[in-house]
């Protein structure tokens, strides 16, 4: 305590920083990052990227019930060093990470006495910034009560959001379950469907020559500061094309809530806590917190599409919570619900799927829902040991519910209850089960943050992987959890079974996931389907209009180590044979990702590796064809490639290509068509 005095005392001394020295710049100079005091004492910020201002003034600082520290406050220090560290994850898009970042730490007083930290981050493509709540005098807890952390976007801003649902609504009452439509291209000024978006939301930035951003950060007059910000008439970023923008959080967990984007006018959005309706209106929307206290990182990528595609923020700002119980296996596996719906989760069915499985060399079967009522608890263990013999592991389906949506599917009211949950896990280790899938959650208040982190970490206990559905965005989880596999929190594959409108549009909703959904978490969809038709003989139900090169793609571009692709048995006869060899051998774990050329919800190009070989994969969702000339810099010049691509009429084939001297090749990808390259 004594050490704690001194430390506060020594921080009042200080004199308050020359706002010309309140500014980071990232390692290489590109990305800049201002912090200045507005009237009444309100901290700000804005962001420059290339000399040009990409982020105007936005306001800081959070509301609790100990104070008000949006405004009153002085910064007494801005203190900055170098941050720098590796690690490697096998479940994210890169499987190794080297990350240097500026780190710079604004402190401010209130009424003389110290209250407030704001840690902010600066890498090459990212900034990120979180708060730190200091205790006042014998005050050791407080509660958040909302957040001022802003992002105000220049004129002529075009947005790429997911609306956030209203809670108590949709299937069974399940909303909001991160399952909406995206609206692209639309300009800022809006508020989703009343309620803000989804995290993360993209912004594209008009590049205009010359234009200062209206507070640019001033050097002397005509010229731009020190650190490339512009001043009144300072310099226009160099390329003069658009700047995309970023927009999420991470490092979320138990102690805050999951939160959203409002906007509140014009180009102005701010975050936003949970809804009071949400969890069937039960719980606070506010966050309480033993002090001192740090609240999730606010994170903006900013740049060109191949920062958005290849940043790794949400992972480098946090660390793991516990370690993994065992090494745990990822892979492929295959799902008969998607296909067969509710009746196809009984025991022949089931013991077909894990031969199937055991065909492709996958590693799993899912079982879906009503499994405890139409294979029962015994008859799971018998499969599980049928399974195991063919060495194909089962992931096993729950409901999350205890009291927040009237979704019926079983088991439920189990993972809900620690006391049943961990009895629950316990009989699946003990029958060798290798994962679950929880679905149906109720929202983003703190309770429910609390019950995903109980459920990882109570799985881990037990050796068992897991998959969340019908639930929020990840944020850093891979990292933070190491038994994380994946979330849903998209209009995933099962809306291609349940309505026409979505197949129509699976190729544009295809071309959004890459930019924006799974560029900060692993996104468990579920497709790659290969059946003609979404029923289990392929001749009746909703048809799929991407082709057979769309569905190989996509097992690329959709990002998450853990896969349970659309596939039926039947596959293995009535599709092309060398669709289903791809679909033996494509990889689920990453080393490297490259983003190649690509707009959100018309087409993407992009690479991934693993080892040693690249997989170059596109879609393309505009009605014309798409013809490019791509730069493939993995292959060497004259390098042999296998190239899977499609007819106008969506037929596919392979041929062997080569890689011309400058290694460029030619493509053309129809509509709803797509296209892989391999070594």
């Amino acid at each position: 305590m004594k050490r704690f005095m001194m430390l506060c005392m020594a921080l009042m001394c200080l004199t308050t920083y020359a706002v010309d020295k309140s500014m980071v710049e990232s390692p290489d100079g590109k990305l800049a990052l201002s912090v200045e005091m507005k009237d009444q004492g309100k901290p700000h910020y804005s962001i420059t990227y290339e000399g040009l201002q990409q982020l105007e003034w936005s306001p800081l600082g959070v509301e609790t019930n100990i104070g008000d520290f949006t405004q009153g406050l002085t910064m007494t220090a801005f203190e900055k060093s170098v941050v720098k560290g590796s690690y490697s994850l096998r479940n994210i898009k890169q499987s190794h990470v080297d990350y240097e970042a500026v780190e710079a730490v604004a402190r401010f007083s209130k009424d003389d006495k110290p209250v407030l930290e704001i840690i902010f981050r600066v890498s090459n493509r990212d900034v990120a910034f979180r708060y730190r709540i200091l205790p006042q005098k014998e005050t050791r807890v407080c509660v958040v009560e909302s957040e001022a952390s802003g992002f105000v976007l220049p004129d002529g801003t075009t947005t790429f959001l997911c609306p956030q649902s209203k809670p108590m609504g949709g299937f069974a009452r399940t909303s909001p379950s991160y399952e909406t439509p995206y609206s692209l291209d639309e300009p800022v000024g809006k508020n989703g469907w009343g309620e803000g978006y989804t995290f993360p939301g993209l912004f594209k930035i008009p590049g205009k020559s010359g234009r200062p951003g209206k507070s640019g950060y001033p050097g002397k007059p005509g010229k731009s500061g020190k650190s490339g910000y512009p001043g009144k008439s300072g310099k226009s970023g160099k390329s003069g094309l658009p700047i995309w923008l970023l927009i999420s959080e991470t490092g979320t967990d138990g102690n805050y809530v999951g939160c959203r984007l409002l906007n509140e006018q014009g180009g102005a959005y701010r975050i936003g806590f949970p809804q009071q309706g949400e969890q069937n209106g039960a719980g606070a929307t506010t966050a309480a917190m033993a002090l001192p206290a740090e609240t999730p990182w606010r994170t903006i990528t900013v740049g060109p599409l191949a920062n958005i595609v290849e940043t790794t923020i949400a992972f480098d700002l946090v660390q793991p919570k516990y370690k993994a119980s065992q090494k745990y296996i990822y892979g492929k596996g295959s799902w008969s619900w998607i296909i067969g719906m509710d009746p196809s989760c009984n025991f022949d069915e089931q013991k077909r799927y894990i031969d199937f499985s055991a065909a492709m060399g996958y590693q799993s079967v899912l079982i879906d829902a009503f499994w405890d009522q139409q294979i029962g608890y015994e008859k799971i263990a018998e499969l599980a040991r049928y399974g195991e013999e063919k060495g194909v592991g089962l992931f096993l389906w729950y409901n999350s519910n205890g009291a927040w949506n009237d979704a019926p599917q079983t088991p439920i009211g189990k993972m809900n209850n620690s006391r049943i949950r961990r009895e629950e896990m316990r009989w699946m280790q003990e029958n060798g089960i290798r994962g679950i899938k929880v679905d149906f959650f109720g929202g983003d208040k703190q309770p429910m943050m609390q019950l995903y982190e109980d459920i990882l970490a109570d799985a881990n206990d037990f050796g068992l992987l897991v998959i969340f559905h019908g639930c929020t965005l990840p944020r850093g989880w891979e990292r933070m959890y190491p038994n994380y596999a994946a979330s849903e929190a998209v209009l995933a594959s099962e809306n291609l079974h349940f309505g026409q409108g979505a197949c129509d549009a699976e190729a544009r909703n295809g071309c959004i996931h890459p930019f924006i959904r799974n560029t900060v978490g692993s996104m468990d969809f579920g497709g790659s389907a290969l059946n003609k038709r979404y029923s289990w003989d392929n001749q009746h139900g909703t048809t799929r209009r991407t082709s057979d090169v769309y569905a190989l793609a996509t097992a690329v571009l959709f990002q998450s180590a853990v896969q349970h692709f659309a596939l039926a048995p039947n596959n293995l006869t009535d599709a092309p044979s060398w669709a289903i060899d791809f679909m033996k051998e494509v990889p689920t774990t990453w080393d490297e990702v490259r983003f190649i050329d690509g707009y959100p919800g018309k087409y993407i190009i992009l690479a991934r590796r693993s080892g040693n070989k690249w997989y170059v994969v596109g879609i393309n969702a505009e009605a014309e064809p798409l013809k490019k000339t791509i730069t493939l810099p993995m292959f060497a010049a004259g390098t042999s490639l296998q190239m899977y691509s499609d007819d106008a009429q969506l037929n596919g084939s392979v041929k062997t290509i080569k890689q011309n001297k400058k290694q460029q090749l030619q493509v053309t990808i129809p509509c709803n068509g797509g296209l892989v390259i391999l070594p």
